[in-house]
């Protein structure tokens, strides 16, 4: 059994107060860098050049829905701007939402209309909690994305989720 009375009796040794206040220091340390282990978290550029420009006015529905270059471009910027909270390849480890269930209601519709009613609700709620963050009581549970991205790098992030869904479509 592993003993950290100040006076051993087996060894003879004693711990010096000096050596306490290093171990100490030490944990304080590790604890620390944990509770900075997300890192930099402003949001990281994302070079859309090779996507189709969308305009000013911030579209209804994934326009980028199955297009390969910004799946592409999605995955990188995904990794690095959503990856620190929602985890890598979408897949979260419980500080954020699973983005893998974003649309699993969705994937649940028999009705064709339905469906694509469902995925049209749910492009409009991931764009708008992109754009303007959410927020209960005070507290910042995602800061709002709109103005460090432009659409096109978000869409681009919704069209590589797309790929990484729980229930496919």
């Amino acid at each position: 059994m592993f003993d950290l009375a100040l006076n051993s009796r087996r060894s003879g040794a004693a711990f010096k107060p000096r050596a306490l206040r290093w171990l100490l220091a030490l944990g304080c340390a590790i604890a620390a860098q944990a509770a900075f282990a997300h890192g930099d978290v402003t949001p990281q550029a994302v070079d859309t050049k090779e996507l189709p420009t969308l305009g000013d006015a911030w579209q209804d529905a994934n326009p980028f829905r199955k297009n390969d270059v910004a799946i592409k471009i999605g995955t990188s910027a995904y990794n690095q701007n959503c990856a620190r909270c929602h985890g890598l390849q979408a897949i979260s480890g419980g500080i954020a939402p699973d983005l893998r269930k974003l649309d699993n209601e969705c994937a649940g519709q028999a009705d064709v209309k339905k469906k694509a009613s469902c995925v049209q609700d749910m492009d409009a709620y991931f764009i708008n909690t992109v754009r303007h963050g959410r927020t209960r009581n005070g507290a910042v549970y995602m800061p709002p994305f709109e103005g460090a991205l432009n659409q096109e790098a978000i869409w681009s992030i919704k069209a590589y989720l797309e790929t990484r869904r729980d229930r496919p479509l």
